[in-house]
């Protein structure tokens, strides 16, 4: 303890000091028959051996203050003003048997001689800078020197070092030395970097690229860039842009979080929204969910999503609705405001998201439920006369023999290469994939030629390519397909209503009906590539044929009759309130008064030609607020899921099998959402500008 004792004196104190510590010390301990360990430890005698420690360097050296404090209680002995104020000071942790000496840092004083040196001060008169009065530039409080102040002045400014004190003095009370300086703003580069590493890692999320390509590509090309075009200086400064994989990372979660922070607010002040959900499992097992929002913002009708998460146990009903409730919950968003809830599941589905939809509803009273129009079109065209069925069957083991096998494929690939073909493979079918029907029979068909000679013989459905009965029925499938699959994309989209799909439903329903007609008037100029073939061949299709085709027409359109009902459309106000002469039954009298007066605006039924559907009600929320808001209560519910679906096309593309690990609900925040972080915003948050934060 006593070695451990004078090896921190030894810092702070001289040797003669040192050892008359050591000998009182040594004398203090015989006196009182105790080893100097034991003696520190005892509680009674702890006190006095601090007491002592202390009079001893008082006595010692009286430049120097002992004050010595426990680790529950502090002592501090009576030492005068004077010498208090003017004295380093000295402390001993009894706590931890260690003492620590810590001294005032010295501040220097200016002179007035400092002038001949070229220097005035700056700042605070009692702990000055020096400010050159020549470059502007300030040194610290440690460079009152007159060594360091004519160091700088040979180095920096040697054609005024032989001046004298007047030359310098003439030149501080020059008018341009009287302005008061400005001082220099050090984060204007790192504000700018960071700023910088915000927009790159935004654009990064947006692509859905690792966040190593910032590091490893980026930053490089960028150095590359701004080195050929302006030089090598500028180049420099890419390297305060922070662009590692955590630091990428970390951005991101901010702009996420910028992101949802504006959705918010924006729900809180919104009269109503409308939700879509679905549930589907990624790359490493987890199942994901993923809700869109769609709500009125300033003029126009907005989606965004409101949430992706992963449901780490049960993907239940009640699991998927804690999950979206629990969102509500935290940023106060009301349930009442919620006016429809969209999925994938019918109303006669007992399945996990039919039940989560259930206990929506029972939290808003007011909500509606819809199922998908998409999946109902889906639903439909899968039924088909027994004879076509088998066709489209035989169709899709015949690419099966050849796209499992990829010696067979690539040599398909160069066959059709020396045949001129105008392609080289064909299309995998996929049950999931809808609209893949359409284009893998199409590729099939003109690829004929080339199979025929490609396969084997002993192929058990080689003769179906020889065989034009066969071929006929396929030429239709294709053409039906392809046609069913246009009406199908032009129901996808953003901002679509459940106006805009009921009209395609009805066009297609028309459509159905008067390709039927053609046919058992055997004109079929309505499918291109069965109207080809049969020029080609030079024949006409057999009765059989033509019934089965009318068959088939006939059947898909009475199943979309059931999938989607004609019923009395009591809203037929909102798609067009210019054509209306009576009181709809879903409006009140003050609600019509409002409407008359709407349609007998000129200028309102200019913007009405001019406008879409959503837009033009959404403007009218100030002019005429009744009916437009019952107007867009009527437009806010979704008509698809086809946000859902390309939502988890992108979380798929986005968490690969090389990025389990990946936390992609940021990404998919910045990716499917309309709202724009606002980077100035963040970064003045950010209470540290340094650039590698």
């Amino acid at each position: 303890m006593i070695a451990h004792l004078l090896c921190i004196l030894s810092y702070n104190f001289n040797t003669f000091v040192i050892l008359n510590v050591y000998s009182k010390l040594t004398m203090f301990c015989t006196t009182n028959t105790l080893p100097m360990d034991l003696l520190l430890k005892q509680g009674s005698l702890k006190q006095e051996v601090e007491s002592f420690c202390y009079q001893i360097v008082s006595e010692s050296n009286d430049q120097k203050v002992g004050i010595l404090q426990d680790e529950d209680e502090q002592l501090q002995p009576s030492v005068s003003k004077k010498s208090e104020g003017e004295l380093s000071r000295v402390k001993f942790m009894s706590s931890s048997n260690k003492i620590t000496f810590s001294k005032k840092p010295k501040r220097r004083k200016y002179d007035e001689s400092y002038l001949s040196f070229g220097f005035t001060y700056f700042g605070n008169r009692d702990a000055p800078h020096a400010q050159c009065v020549l470059c502007k530039k300030i040194l610290s409080n440690s460079s009152l020197a007159p060594s360091k102040l004519r160091r700088h002045l040979e180095t920096k400014h040697a054609a005024y070092k032989d001046k004298d004190i007047s030359f310098f003095k003439q030149h501080l009370d020059s008018p341009e030395n009287n302005k008061p300086p400005t001082p220099k703003i050090v984060n204007t580069d790192n504000e700018s970097a960071t700023e910088a590493s915000y927009n790159v890692s935004y654009h990064i999320a947006l692509s859905g690229e690792a966040h190593t390509i910032g590091e490893l590509l980026i930053k490089p090309c960028a150095k590359d860039v701004v080195m050929r075009m302006f030089d090598e200086q500028y180049s420099k400064k890419i390297d305060a842009v922070q662009l590692s994989n955590s630091t990428v990372a970390r951005r991101i979660k901010d702009l996420a979080a910028d992101i949802e922070e504006e959705l918010v607010c924006r729900l809180k002040i919104c009269d109503g929204f409308s939700l879509q959900l679905d549930e589907s499992a990624d790359v490493s097992g987890l199942a994901v969910l993923l809700v869109f929002v769609r709500y009125r913002f300033n003029k126009s009708i907005e989606e965004d999503l409101l949430l992706c998460e992963s449901l780490q146990s049960n993907a239940t009903g009640e699991e998927i609705f804690n999950c979206i409730n629990g969102f509500m919950q935290r940023h106060e968003i009301e349930w009442e405001k919620c006016v429809d809830v969209c999925s994938d599941a019918s109303r006669a589905m007992d399945g996990k998201i039919a039940e989560a939809v259930t206990l929506i509803k029972y939290v808003a009273p007011e909500s509606t439920s819809s199922h998908c129009l998409l999946y109902r079109h889906a639903l439909a065209v899968k039924i088909m006369p027994t004879t076509l069925k088998n066709v489209l069957d035989q169709a899709v083991q015949i690419i099966n023999y050849i796209k499992a096998r990829p010696h067979q494929s690539r040599l398909l690939k160069i066959l059709c290469e020396e045949m001129g073909a105008q392609h080289t493979a064909l299309l995998l079918n996929t049950e999931v994939r809808w609209l893949s029907r359409g284009k893998v029979l199409v590729r099939l068909f003109e690829l004929r030629r080339e199979l025929l000679v490609f396969m084997d013989s002993a192929f058990r459905l080689s003769d179906c390519l020889t065989n034009s009965s066969w071929l006929l029925r396929l030429a239709y499938l294709a053409d039906i397909f392809t046609k069913l699959n246009e009406v199908n994309l032009s129901m996808q989209g953003k901002n679509v209503t459940v106006f805009t799909v009921f009209d395609k439903m009805s066009s297609l329903l028309r459509k159905l009906e008067f390709w039927a007609s053609s046919v058992e008037e055997e004109n079929f100029d309505c499918f291109p590539t069965l109207s080809d073939f049969l020029t080609e061949i030079n024949s006409t299709v057999d009765k059989d044929i033509c019934s089965a085709i009318v068959q088939h027409l006939r059947g898909l359109r009475s199943t979309l009759l059931k999938y989607f009902p004609v019923t009395n459309d009591n809203n037929a106000w909102v798609r067009n309130p210019f054509t209306v002469t009576v009181k709809p039954a879903s409006l009140v009298a003050r609600d019509y008064e409002s409407l008359i007066d709407l349609t007998s605006d000129s200028q309102v039924k200019q913007n009405f030609s001019e406008l879409s559907l959503n837009d033009f009600w959404s403007s009218l929320i100030q002019e005429y607020p009744s009916i437009a808001r019952r107007a867009v209560r009527v437009l806010l519910p979704f008509a698809t899921m086809h946000l859902c679906e390309t939502g988890f096309s992108y979380y798929a593309a986005t968490k690969t099998k090389y990025r389990k690990r990946l936390d992609a609900a940021p990404h998919m925040r910045i990716r499917l959402s309309n709202i724009t972080p606002n980077i100035k915003r963040i970064c003045d948050k950010k209470t540290q500008k340094h650039c590698s934060h």
